[in-house]
């Protein structure tokens, strides 16, 4: 079976970029969706009818996902969403500087980190679930620094904070005790908290992504020199880079992912080059072992119809076509599912594979 590359759903709902896309946990049945309106949505991507063709010749439209439920309490952006082990539960961050940890049956929070003199001081870009049970929260922000919170605590201070990097902290991963952590400032950080513990890789670009193999032996880090890399951790060898003459991403953070069982190297796109018609965005899909491009995926602005009305305009003043430039995604049960979803500019959410 190829890399799918056809739109099964689209999720609306949103009133503005989508940054943050998360599935709940095995088997991964829903999408969360936090986006550039404050709000972050709950979607059944599985349509309630199907949508059927006018003709046998004619592909059905893509159908719509469903709008499970809204969940809003951040004053600005949402950036970053993970969900608990046991879907009960997921965590969100954003540009109010604020971590909130959510039900979500009640749709309610039970907790925030932030407001106080202990928490960050400016927005909140990449959050994440750890320790046993899911009971503390770790979170990374434009401060540079990465705070650990317990979920079980009734303290509003952070039970470590992490300062070593010396710019923006922008993407975390969680395996066990290890906390890995991309900055701005080029490097990868990889804390092993029980035994307080700081290894260093130098990438040299601005890190803006970071994902573990599932055996924890490899990570794949993107960067703004339109490079991906998988890294070995033992002694920080480059073991493979993706790149491509028209894949750019110098200027975005934009997200990568491992996906098809650790088959695939999956990328957004910053849109850097000419404007693609009817505001459409593009996905980049390599092959984890050998390097090669196996798939370069139209994303639609929307359903038939919902094209961009407006123009953007640029720094210059001058109306510029909009792109709907893929800056998140996520892949159904951490990479070994069968479906994956992006988000970007359009504010719509593309679901791709099986339903």
């Amino acid at each position: 079976m190829g890399f799918p590359d056809e739109p099964s759903a689209h999720l609306l709902g949103a009133n503005g970029p989508v940054h943050a896309v998360a599935y709940s946990a095995s088997p991964g049945t829903y999408i969360l969706t936090g986006s550039a309106d404050r709000s972050i949505r709950l979607y059944n991507p599985f349509p309630s009818t199907a949508v059927p063709g006018d003709d046998q010749k004619q592909k059905p439209p893509v159908p719509q996902g469903r709008l499970i439920q809204t969940y809003a309490a951040h004053g600005y952006e949402v950036l970053s969403l993970a969900v608990a082990a046991d879907n009960e539960r997921f965590v969100s961050s954003g540009g109010d500087r604020t971590v909130f940890l959510w039900d979500v049956a009640t749709a309610v929070t039970i907790r925030r980190f932030g407001g106080n003199a202990q928490s960050h001081s400016a927005r909140v870009n990449c959050v994440s679930f750890a320790g046993d049970g899911d009971s503390l929260v770790v979170s990374g922000g434009f401060d540079t620094t990465v705070r650990i919170w317990d979920t079980k605590s009734t303290s509003f201070k952070p039970i470590q904070v992490l300062t070593e990097a010396r710019d923006a902290v922008t993407s975390i991963a969680v395996r066990g005790p290890e906390v890995i952590v991309g900055s701005v400032d080029g490097r990868v950080r990889s804390y092993d908290i029980r035994m307080g513990r700081c290894t260093t890789d130098v990438i040299g670009a601005s890190v803006t992504s970071v994902n573990l193999t599932r055996d924890g032996r490899a990570m794949l880090v993107g960067s703004l020199d339109s490079k991906l890399r998988l890294m070995d951790r033992d002694n920080g060898a480059c073991l493979r880079a993706y790149s491509h003459p028209e894949w750019k991403n110098e200027e975005l953070r934009v997200q990568t992912v491992l996906g098809g069982k650790e088959k695939y190297v999956i990328s957004g796109d910053e849109m850097a080059g000419e404007p693609a018609p009817n505001g459409q965005g593009r996905i980049w899909a390599w092959d984890l072992l050998t390097g090669r491009l196996v798939a370069k995926v139209t994303v639609p602005w929307g359903p038939q119809g919902f094209e961009p009305k407006k123009k953007a305009v640029g720094r210059d003043g001058k109306e510029k076509t909009r792109s709907n430039i893929i800056s998140c995604m996520a892949w159904r049960e951490d990479g070994w599912g069968d479906q994956f979803c992006v988000g970007g500019t359009s504010g719509v959410v593309t679901v791709f594979g099986a339903l």
